[in-house]
């Protein structure tokens, strides 16, 4: 593992404790009544959720990740970039990743300006990824499926005029039209800042990522789906002349460190099941709505809506998926594998899993700065320094 190696945490803000009727529903997205929403207990947990954030930068982490969600108690970040803006004062190192806002959900021109202001805000501290959004956000969203690739092209687009043309300028898509496309402020970073798709694999955003020379994080695939497509993105980016660096494909991972494999697994099982079997749960319908994916990739994902969304195997997933539970030196063996097999060496961790306590947030985060992250540095500087002599 060569150069620096890189640890984010991820957040999802998920909305805890679900009614005891909850798995009587079909799907904890789209539907699932928001009656169940108590705002008492909401801001209690915005409180919560915001101290684990400035903890991970507290103890090291380089950076905090937030993203977006719409009517699911999954995440209560329907807008990522307050979030982003509540942080920011309180994180003094870190980065800030908002990963992200779909912005054919949203008015380009303003996504590019409160973008803009984030940058400034912490002094070049942002990174951005722009996701097409699951089959789910459509549903709460006046955006027609069918039109959400070349929506999010036409996006990317605007916003990346908007970041490194002088203004004003003018835009005339198929979709949107700027005569005076003048944002202000512009971002701190130049000529913008870091900027990643992600995606669950499909080919149109896979080539979208090459071509700009974005960096590219796959979610919710398998481990032999994820190094097919780490190779692609490399392959496909060098034939429109970029060179795609290990750090700029992010690694997905749920981590749970403790003093014992055994006792590791008993603290965290039951929150990796809540995830996959509960806050994951959806229905096909409401996974590919019409028009959102080619016919060959609404035939794959359909056949995948279990294992994807409302499953739960623990010995099936650990097989499939990136998920590392058990002591420091375990979870340091199965990182630094995995680090090898991507050709990554950039980790967006998942130490909040599901509804898992604070108490174990905690304990979890502090285990994986003080025993996993300087051994991963340590041995990655090393390596470095080998290959250099």
């Amino acid at each position: 593992m060569n150069g620096t190696v890189r640890f984010n945490f991820m957040h999802f803000m998920p909305y805890v404790p679900l009614p005891e009727n909850q798995k009587e529903f079909s799907s904890l997205w789209v539907d699932f009544p928001n009656k169940f929403y108590d705002p008492e207990r909401g801001h209690q947990l915005y409180q919560r959720y915001l101290s684990e954030l400035v903890l991970a930068d507290r103890l090291g982490f380089d950076a905090v990740n937030v993203n977006e969600h719409h009517n699911t108690a999954y995440s209560m970040m329907a807008a990522p970039n307050l979030i982003a803006a509540a942080v920011i004062p309180q994180i003094r190192r870190a980065k800030i990743c908002v990963w992200g806002t779909p912005p054919n959900l949203e008015y380009p021109n303003r996504l590019a300006e409160e973008y803009a202001m984030l940058d400034v805000l912490s002094q070049g501290r942002l990174e951005v990824a722009f996701p097409l959004g699951t089959g789910m956000e459509y549903w709460a969203n006046p955006v027609n499926p069918a039109t959400a690739r070349e929506r999010l092209r036409e996006s990317i687009d605007i916003i990346l005029q908007a970041w490194t043309q002088d203004g004003p300028t003018s835009y005339y898509g198929d979709f949107y039209t700027y005569r005076y496309l003048n944002p202000w402020p512009r971002p701190y970073q130049k000529p913008h800042p870091p900027c990643y798709i992600v995606g669950t694999g499909s080919p149109e955003t896979v080539e979208l990522a090459a071509k700009l020379g974005f960096g590219y994080s796959a979610t919710f695939v398998t481990k032999k789906r994820a190094r097919e497509l780490n190779e692609i993105i490399r392959r496909r980016a060098a034939e429109h002349g970029h060179h795609i660096r290990p750090e700029q494909l992010p690694l997905g991972v749920i981590a749970y460190v403790a003093e014992t494999k055994e006792k590791a697994e008993q603290e965290a099982i039951e929150h990796i099941r809540y995830f996959f079997e509960d806050a994951l749960r959806t229905t096909p319908r409401f996974l590919a709505p019409p028009g959102y994916l080619s016919v060959d990739q609404l035939k794959a994902r359909a056949a995948m809506a279990d294992k994807m969304h409302g499953k739960f195997d623990l010995d099936e997933l650990s097989d499939a998926r990136f998920i590392a539970i058990g002591t420091a030196d375990q979870v340091v063996e199965q990182l630094e594998q995995w680090s090898e097999e991507m050709g990554t060496n950039h980790f967006n961790v998942l130490g909040a899993i599901g509804n898992m306590p604070h108490w174990k947030v905690v304990k979890n985060l502090n285990l994986f700065a003080q025993d996993v992250m300087p051994r991963m540095r340590a041995r990655a500087s090393h390596d470095s320094r080998a290959a250099a002599e």
